[in-house]
């Protein structure tokens, strides 16, 4: 932290800048006070030189938005400054050092503190990949340790550039730190890669030291391509997961949720409580955070006297940098030689010591496989780009083929001769000023591309020299999803909001809620009139505000209620295992109780099954009673045999606004302790169809059964029993709906069947391919949208069977088949599993985003392998559920 230079702004929107805080290759973070005295803010601003690029301003921007989408969890939300004050951001102060300041403070981080840094990072990195995208932002200088964990502070190559510049023509040249053996090899980062860098990052947390990245440029580049990590000194509980991300080729290291789960199966943030660095640190950032409170905004501007940085603020050798972030549009980055540069010059104001990472192979702000000559690797010059542009990160499915709403062309790019120092520049690692106001670039004009699109091994113009430079130039670049769609962009202004610009990526939840650790887990959860989430559990009921994302209220008189619904229009409505609750929605205060011992007479002691369903306000359940069967009457001269005990059960229908019974029938007896479970799987004007569970049939229902369901019909007014009946070879665990049409649809075999309910004769069949099994599927309209074990989701006509359209959720095979969930206006189709949620346009089967989770452990420490649910909550929102954790996400 040091004072404010003479030229430094001293105002950011509404933040008034106090203090230096510490610098990036293409910024400079100031500490800020807001309108109150504790709003501590910390603004990136732009380096002057830079902040003209309109280059750098849109991959600025860019990044910024990644932080907006990533926040949460070790992300916090940024701030984005108006499009006509300047590229700057703002985040909540959190006092915190840097990997690299902390390791030239207190040395190595203890086994502990290495696996709470390396499960927070991991968290962030899994949310980046679930969408196939690549973070790039892991270095030394960009991840903060704080009292209660890590937080990241870059989201994309530039936030953790080594060295920036600005070139002639609207050019911009970024070159990174780290490197990865692909990136060398001159292909192009994956999500592999941020694995390969965590793996260096957490080496040199535990040991100070950088495996394979130390020593001479070329050398370190053979090593990085070639060599095997020296992990020693690395805790050997900790050796073989760095050794793993430390493979030389992607597929065989582990995924950021694996990692996290490893190295803190409770969460970074369960791990990290009580404290979790070491005495110095903590001693470190307390003294950080009574220096901010401090501060006070300078009288008069101070004068700039060039001071010295300290020792620990320099690079150390071979410092890295690398992102892991979303595929953010970028600019065209024309191949180009890297920079040259003495390897003994520290690089100009720009790579502040710390922020391009920790040792690696680069030498004082220079990069892995550069020289003071020109850039070569292991004799060779770099490879360069034999395309127009390339893009950051590309999907799989992109081909060098050009969309065809691009432009046609563009002149290639001029070549670039290695950079030197002008006469008249200031000297390398000289502070480079700010002008009171930073100035506004005018917006790039496109010009006409000539050649294809970029293709996969594009990414990086001089990757494979080891320098990882890339050259971002002011035309059009296009933007290019997980899915099939591309685009073009010239703007620099960002949307008004955050919103996905990239097919496979999530939108920003609205809110996140996460029980805590020591709550029990939830029962059940429901949507109440699209206006509360309501959670149950052992302990009671929590009502979650839809709109804000915060607790209402709490009912521990609604402790084990499993079932959520609607009462008329005034009242929440719960299940619970012995009486029937009626809750305001305002408070949770109950405004009406029936025990089933006072409701139900004839039926003492009822022990009811969760709720088969409800329309309007009948809903229906089963419950059931034990019953003393007296002996019947010996004949003369015997003994009189033992009475026994049986089961009696019921099906009942239940009006909830009057409170009252409508009818009950009595239904076969489940297995012990003998209350049948009905599923509805169908509601029509006049009745209604159950299946019951196959958990709860007995041995003689199974056996009855040959291996094939049994459906039941009621009578909607009377209950009167219609038909019993089994479809096909739909079997009792089966999937199987319904709709009002009389059609009943099950999984039969490896198929998909259609069956006239009243007669049960066939109407058509789906075929499915080996091991299909087809999943419960959900009838919307003339469509029914269907699901398979084969991770298929997909909407055949309900009258025919023909397929409409049919995609994969790209999970691996294997388990069960993803779950449904139509979104309240019926435009959004969500398929969630174990693995994560997938969101398809129900229309056409478009891919529109994915969303993955690290999960929220359970209190005994295991890792969630709880599936994800999403519940419909209005026509433009979703609630996704895993365990503890709930997202609210918008939706069409």
């Amino acid at each position: 932290m040091e004072a404010l230079r003479q030229d430094d702004p001293r105002r950011f929107g509404p933040y008034t800048a106090l203090a230096r805080l510490r610098g990036s290759a293409g910024a400079v973070h100031f500490i800020a006070r807001g309108a109150g005295r504790d709003d501590l803010a910390v603004v990136t601003a732009a380096r002057p030189a830079l902040a003209s690029v309109p280059a750098f301003r849109r991959r600025f921007r860019s990044e910024a938005l990644t932080a907006g989408r990533l926040a949460g969890g070790w992300v916090l939300p940024p701030v984005v400054s108006p499009e006509d004050d300047g590229p700057w951001t703002a985040t909540a102060y959190v006092p915190a050092v840097t990997l690299s300041e902390a390791i030239a403070l207190a040395g190595p981080l203890p086994e502990r503190a290495v696996r709470v840094l390396g499960a927070g990072l991991a968290e962030t990195l899994s949310r980046v990949h679930v969408s196939g995208a690549v973070l790039q932002g892991l270095a030394p200088g960009t991840v903060l340790l704080a009292e209660d964990g890590p937080r990241l502070t870059a989201f994309g190559p530039l936030g953790a550039a080594a060295h920036a510049e600005a070139r002639e023509g609207g050019q911009l040249s970024v070159r990174l730190g780290y490197l990865t053996p692909e990136q060398v090899g001159g292909e192009e980062a994956g999500p592999a890669s941020d694995l390969f860098v965590l793996g260096l990052l957490l080496a040199y947390a535990a040991t100070g030291t950088t495996p394979l990245a130390d020593g001479p440029a070329e050398e370190a580049a053979e090593r990085i391509a070639h060599g095997s990590a020296e992990l020693g000194a690395v805790p050997a509980e900790l050796r073989a997961l760095i050794a793993s991300c430390l493979a030389k080729d992607p597929a065989g290291r582990p995924t950021a949720e694996s990692v996290a789960a490893q190295l803190a199966p409770q969460g970074a943030a369960g791990l990290a409580q009580d404290g979790w660095l070491p005495a110095p640190l903590t001693a470190a950032v307390a003294d950080q955070a009574a220096r901010a409170r401090a501060l006070e905004p300078p009288a008069e501007p101070v004068v700039d006297e060039a001071p010295v940085r300290p020792v620990e603020d320099r690079v150390p050798p071979g410092s890295v940098s690398t992102d892991a972030v979303p595929p953010e549009p970028t600019d065209s980055m024309p191949s180009e030689p890297a920079d040259s540069v003495p390897p003994d010059v520290a690089p100009p104001d720009g790579g502040v010591p710390g922020e391009g990472g920790p040792p690696g192979g680069a030498e004082a702000g220079g990069d892995i496989g550069e020289d003071s000559r020109t850039t070569r690797f292991l004799g060779a010059r770099a490879p360069r780009s034999d395309l127009a542009t390339a893009q950051l990160a590309l999907p799989r499915e992109v081909t060098g083929a050009a969309p065809p709403h691009l432009p046609a062309a563009v002149p290639p790019p001029a070549p670039v001769q290695p950079y030197a120092y002008p006469a008249s520049a200031p000297a390398p690692g000289a502070p480079a000023p700010l002008p009171p106001a930073l100035p506004a670039a005018a917006p790039p004009v496109p010009e006409p591309r000539t050649g294809p699109v970029t293709g996969r091994r594009a990414l990086l113009t001089t990757a494979a020299a080891g320098a990882a430079g890339l050259v971002l130039g002011a035309t059009a670049v296009a933007v290019l999803g997980s899915d099939e769609s591309a685009s073009a962009t010239t703007d620099e202004k960002p949307a008004a909001e955050p919103r996905p610009t990239l097919p496979g990526r999530a939108p920003e939840p609205r809110w996140m809620y996460a029980r805590p650790a020591t709550a029990p887990a939830p029962l059940t959860a429901g949507v109440w009139q699209d206006r509360l989430l309501v959670l149950t559990d052992t302990a009671g009921a929590t009502a979650v505000d839809l709109r804000t994302g915060r607790k209402a209220w709490e009912r521990a008189e609604a402790a084990g209620a499993r079932s959520v619904l609607t009462a008329g229009d005034g009242l929440c409505f719960l299940a619970a295992p012995a009486e029937f609750l009626w809750l305001s929605p305002k408070d949770g205060r109950i405004e009406h109780r029936v025990r089933f011992v006072d409701q139900f007479d004839g039926v003492p002691d009822m022990k009811v099954a969760p709720v088969t369903g409800q329309s309007g306000p009948v809903l229906w359940f089963t419950g059931s009673h034990t019953v003393t069967v007296k002996a019947p009457k010996p004949k003369k001269g015997r003994k009189r045999g033992k009475d026994t005990q049986a089961v009696k059960a019921y099906f009942f229908a239940y009006d909830v606004v009057r409170r009252e019974e409508v009818w009950r029938v009595p239904v076969p007896a489940g297995r012990a302790p003998g209350t049948p479970a009905y599923r509805l799987i169908a509601v029509r004007d006049a009745d209604l169809v159950v299946r019951q569970d196959a958990g709860t049939l007995t041995p003689a229902d199974v056996e009855a059964g040959k291996g094939k369901a049994v459906f039941r019909c009621f009578d909607r007014t009377t209950g009167k029993q219609l038909w019993n009946r089994q479809f096909g070879t739909v079997a009792p665990g089966g999937a199987a709906a319904g709709d009002q049409e009389g059609r009943l649809f099950g999984a039969v075999g490896d198929d998909l069947g259609a069956f006239e309910t009243g007669s049960g004769k066939p109407v058509w069949t789906l075929n499915g391919t080996a091991s299909s099994v087809f999943g419960t599927p959900v009838a919307a309209g003339a469509l029914l949208h269907t699901t398979n074990r084969n991770q298929e989701v997909g909407a055949v006509e309900r009258a025919t069977g023909k397929v409409v359209w049919r995609r994969s959720t790209e999970v691996p095979i294997g388990g069960g088949s993803p779950a449904l969930t139509l979104s309240g206006s019926g435009r959004t189709l969500l398929a969630a599993d174990t693995s994560q949620v997938t969101a398809f346009a129900a229309a056409d089967g478009r891919r529109l985003w994915k969303f993955q989770d690290i999960g929220a452990p359970g209190p005994d420490g295991a890792t969630v392998s709880a599936p994800y649910r999403v519940l419909a909550a209005g026509k433009t929102s979703v609630v996704v559920q895993r365990e503890r954790a709930f997202y609210a996400f918008p939706v069409e």
